[in-house]
């Protein structure tokens, strides 16, 4: 039985890559966004979230946390009581921002000196941390302007987490981890079984001796095998060709990414299993991959999304998966900080293809 579902898997990943069409989806989406994604996509900033560590009881730290609490730009304003709190909250990524008033920040402003406020970003999100720098700064010199302060009297201290030098690659290079890993598991699969019918092969798959349950590992496996050799190449041009050093486990990485392929998979195979063609089966893969982009933090943070629809996210797989590549890639999260968003990904999984097995039984 062994050597047949082995037989099968060979067939398929043949099957994909000696027709022209199926490499040419599996290969453009890699080379197109890895080249034109990290230089032209940008995200838009709203409802973001700031964390205050203030250590200064005076009048100007409280004028000052009042007007940025109140700026359109930052919906949430988390008050933290100590440095504990803080790298929780920027590891965490509660906050995008975490601003620190030193215990000295009223005494100085009052003598005239210059008084120091640290801003520590969460480098994983380079744009977002500019344009929020820039509002802070816009916001600390209209303070001055107001309270008639010399231009020197506050000045920053900036550190930027996980992507020291904001270059705004690193944060697309670790998203396409997700991205086209998407497009791979979910073409694939989706076209294995609506190839088969059209070919007139189906039927001689079901008088096999191979089981439903055999003959969807035999398509699963293969969509892995490509998902995980796509990784492989993202990598590279992301190590060598833009410079961008990967932090984390490797082998975390891959073992996330079988049930990312498996849940995927699953959505795949009843696509695949519904269609009478393969072009059929394209258009419902596309329509499935519009949804799971718009709703995974990739276009827009999962804050802008209506509340009502932000439920839904969390049975999106590539929004887990998303946060997970990110994570390991720049920032080297370790098992017990993944789990929060692989245990959705196994619990998508097992649904997907409890799903598909009932869909591919019936047609």
């Amino acid at each position: 039985m062994l050597r047949r579902i082995l037989t099968l898997i060979w067939k398929e990943l043949q099957a994909q890559l000696r027709d022209a069409d199926s490499r040419r989806l599996l290969i453009l989406p890699i080379i197109l966004q890895v080249a034109l994604f990290p230089f032209a996509a940008t995200l838009e900033v709203k409802n973001g979230t700031i964390a205050i560590y203030n250590q200064d009881s005076g009048p100007n730290s409280i004028e000052l946390i009042q007007r940025l609490a109140a700026a359109k730009a930052f919906q949430h304003v988390i008050m933290l009581h100590n440095i504990h709190e803080l790298r929780e909250t920027l590891d965490n990524q509660r906050a995008l921002v975490a601003i620190t008033f030193p215990n000295n920040f009223s005494a100085h402003i009052k003598a005239g000196i210059p008084a120091d406020l640290q801003l520590a970003f969460d480098g994983r999100k380079s744009n977002a941390t500019q344009i929020t720098a820039s509002y802070i700064e816009d916001i600390v010199n209209q303070y001055q302007t107001d309270e008639k302060l010399t231009p020197t009297t506050t000045t920053f201290i900036v550190r930027n987490w996980f992507n020291p030098n904001l270059d705004y690659k690193w944060f697309i290079v670790s998203s396409l981890l997700a991205t086209v890993t998407t497009i791979g598991a979910l073409v694939v699969t989706a076209m294995s079984v609506a190839r088969e019918r059209e070919q007139g092969t189906l039927d001689q798959l079901f008088v096999s001796p191979l089981t439903p349950g055999y003959l969807m590992i035999g398509k699963l496996v293969p969509a892995l095998v490509i998902v995980a050799l796509q990784v492989a190449i993202i990598l590279v041009v992301g190590i060598f060709l833009y410079g961008i050093p990967f932090q984390g486990s490797l082998l975390l990485l891959y073992f996330c990414l079988i049930f990312y392929g498996l849940a995927l998979g699953g959505v795949g195979l009843m696509i695949s299993s519904v269609c009478s063609t393969q072009q059929q089966a394209f258009l419902g893969v596309f329509g499935f991959m519009m949804v799971f982009f718009v709703l995974s933090g990739y276009v827009s943070p999962i804050e802008n999304i209506p509340e009502p629809l932000q439920s839904f996210t969390w049975f999106n797989p590539v929004r887990h998966f998303m946060v997970i590549s990110r994570g390991i890639y720049l920032k080297n999260l370790d098992f017990g900080l993944v789990w929060p968003n692989l245990w959705p990904l196994i619990v998508i999984a097992a649904m997907t293809n409890t799903m598909a097995y009932w869909v591919f039984k019936k047609y």
